[in-house]
C-alpha cells in the first residue's frame, strides 16, 4: 500500500471496529423498520451476511489475484469465475426455474464485445493487472443493469397483463405486446448509470478516480482513466439493458406461476389476430 492510501485508510484493529459497527447500525434500521420483501425473508439477516461474504471474498480476492495477474490462465480462470457469480446472481434474482443461466446474455453481450475493442485498440493491455479491474466494473455494471431491468420488466408485465392481452386481441404479436408494456420500466434500469455520469466530480468521485489518485497518478491522468470507464460501462449497460428486455418480451426469460403473461411460452395463450370488419357496401 502506498503511503497516501495507507494515510487516508490505516488497516489496524479500529477499522475491523468501525466496519463492524456499521453493518450492524445498516442491519439494524433495516430490522427496526421492516424492510422487508417478504414476511419470510429478512433483508436484516441479508445486510449481515453480505457483509459477511464481502470480507471473505475480499480476502481470497487479495491472495488469488496475485497469482492471476502472473499468468494468462490465472488470468482467464479468473475473469470467467467472475462472470460465472454474476450470471448465477442474476438469474437467481430473476427467476427461480431453469431459465437464469440465459443472464449470460446480457451479460456477455455488453462487456465481450467493449473489452475486446479496448484490447484491440491498445487501450488496455492484455495484463491482469489492467484488465482484471476494468473487466470487473463492466461486468459488475451489467449485473446491476440485468436485475432491474428483468426485475421491472417482470413486474410490469404481471401487473399490467390485462393491458397485455388486450393488445394481442387487437392484433399485436405477443412479442410486440409484451415489448410495448416492459419498455418503459425497463428503461429505467439505466437511470443510475445516467445520473453517475451526470454527477462525477460534481457530487461523486467514483473509484476509479481515487484509486488512481491514491496510487500516485495525477490527478488529469485518473480523470481520463475515470470517463474512459464511465462512457464503457454506459455502452455495456445499454446493451444489456436492450437484451434483457428481448429475452423477457420473447418468453425466454420468465418466472414460474399461473399468470400466463409472465410464465413459459408453453403455457401462454395466442391469441389469432382479428380482421377489421368490412364496412357495408351502399
Amino acid at each position: 500500500m502506498t503511503s497516501s492510501a495507507a494515510s487516508l485508510v490505516p488497516v489496524n484493529p479500529t477499522l475491523g471496529v468501525l466496519l463492524a459497527v456499521l453493518l450492524l447500525v445498516a442491519a439494524a434500521v433495516a430490522g427496526w423498520f421492516r424492510l422487508d420483501p417478504h414476511p419470510y425473508k429478512s433483508r436484516a439477516r441479508e445486510i449481515l451476511l453480505a457483509g459477511f461474504r464481502a470480507a471473505v471474498q475480499l480476502a481470497l480476492v487479495s491472495v488469488v489475484i496475485t497469482w492471476a495477474v502472473k499468468s494468462v490462465l490465472g488470468l482467464l480462470a479468473f475473469l470467467a469465475v467472475m462472470f460465472a457469480v454474476a450470471v448465477r446472481t442474476a438469474g437467481r434474482r430473476l427467476t427461480g426455474n431453469h431459465t437464469w443461466w440465459l443472464t449470460a446474455a446480457p451479460i456477455s453481450a455488453g462487456v465481450i464485445p467493449v473489452v475486446v475493442v479496448l484490447l484491440a485498440t491498445g487501450l488496455v493491455p492484455l495484463t491482469g493487472v489492467a484488465l482484471i479491474p476494468i473487466t470487473g466494473i463492466l461486468i459488475g455494471g451489467a449485473l446491476t443493469v440485468t436485475v432491474l431491468a428483468g426485475r421491472r420488466a417482470l413486474d410490469e408485465l404481471s401487473q399490467r397483463r390485462g393491458e397485455v392481452e388486450a393488445a394481442m386481441a387487437l392484433g399485436f404479436l405477443d412479442r410486440d405486446a409484451r415489448m410495448e408494456i416492459a419498455r418503459p420500466a425497463a428503461s429505467e434500469a439505466l437511470l443510475p448509470g445516467l445520473d453517475q455520469t451526470r454527477t462525477v466530480g460534481l457530487v461523486t468521485l467514483p473509484g476509479a478516480f481515487v484509486g488512481m489518485l491514491l496510487g500516485g497518478a495525477s490527478p488529469l491522468l485518473a480523470g481520463v482513466v475515470q470517463l474512459f470507464v464511465l462512457i464503457a460501462l454506459m455502452a455495456v449497460q445499454t446493451i444489456a439493458v436492450a437484451v434483457t428486455l428481448e429475452l423477457v418480451a420473447r418468453h425466454r426469460l420468465y418466472r414460474p406461476g399461473p399468470d400466463t403473461r409472465t410464465g413459459s411460452p408453453r403455457t401462454a395463450r395466442r391469441f389469432r389476430r382479428v380482421p377489421a370488419p368490412s364496412r357495408p357496401s351502399e
